[in-house]
């Protein structure tokens, strides 16, 4: 079992607007894209505005959205190399309140060309910017590597919390840990009971309770090119998106909330 995947919760600005997360791990096959896209649908099934941002070359969260390859369609990297505007950009899909920006095999090669760049880390926050007030959630799914598109999304948990910890120390105070995800959990094993147990244990509240159970229909979903809930909405892996997006948009209404009432107290 791979047992979590990390979720790094950001504000690309002082207020609070779009609420942005990066999934990542630098483990690949821990379930990042399914959860990056199932979570970003079900969050816009809730009536929640949602763009997802497809950060690697390998372009699966592109795909798993129902978007076939195409060499003529813009994608991430014409944003960050190019400087093209993300009305050019971000495509409408199959999930209302959901859109997308896609990725393709070009991405390889900007890792290698932000390396020049100046103010290589913040391309993609100071291109997000412009999409603030249009989104309630920004999704980010990463690479399986700690190289500079993940670096980027990071900005815009052993290894992953240690470079979190230096990031937010040099690139962005603000970056925090939405929460920690169980993925491919198997309840029937001793080993996925005794992980789940040692993670609450070490990170208390920082582990979603929602867990996401190994499930044939969660598995066969990205070959059809749709999010589980399109798939079939009755499955277990449907349920636990479904539970992980209510989470999310509870932790964020308590986080408002709590401001709301911090501002109220010292007026």
């Amino acid at each position: 079992m791979h047992p979590c995947v990390d979720f790094a919760e950001f504000s690309l600005s002082g207020e609070y607007l779009a609420r942005i997360i990066a999934v990542a791990n630098q483990k690949g096959g821990v379930g990042k894209t399914t959860t990056a896209v199932n979570l970003a649908a079900c969050l816009a099934t809730a009536e929640q505005p949602t763009l997802l941002v497809d950060c690697d070359s390998q372009a699966n969260a592109t795909a798993a959205i129902g978007f076939a390859k195409d060499p003529s369609r813009r994608t991430l990297y014409h944003a960050l190399i190019l400087n093209e505007p993300f009305d050019k950009i971000i495509q409408k899909t199959q999930v209302d309140g959901l859109e997308v920006i896609p990725a393709d095999k070009n991405l390889a090669g900007a890792a290698v060309e932000l390396v020049s760049a100046e103010s290589r880390e913040y391309r993609l926050q100071g291109a997000l910017k412009a999409l603030h007030e249009k989104y309630r959630y920004i999704i980010l799914d990463c690479p399986p590597a700690l190289d500079l598109l993940t670096l980027n999304a990071l900005v815009g948990v052993s290894e992953l919390l240690d470079t979190l910890m230096r990031i937010r120390r040099t690139l962005n105070p603000s970056l925090e840990i939405e929460g920690i995800l169980l993925t491919m959990y198997d309840e029937r094993t001793t080993l996925s009971r005794q992980v789940a147990t040692d993670l609450r244990s070490f990170f208390g509240t920082q582990v979603f309770q929602s867990v996401i159970p190994r499930n044939v229909r969660l598995a066969e979903a990205p070959s059809f090119g749709k999010p589980i809930i399109f798939y079939d909405i009755h499955s277990k892996g449907a349920d636990g998106y479904t539970q992980l997006a209510q989470e999310v948009i509870a932790n964020a209404e308590k986080r408002a909330g709590t401001g709301a009432r911090s501002a109220h107290s010292g007026a």
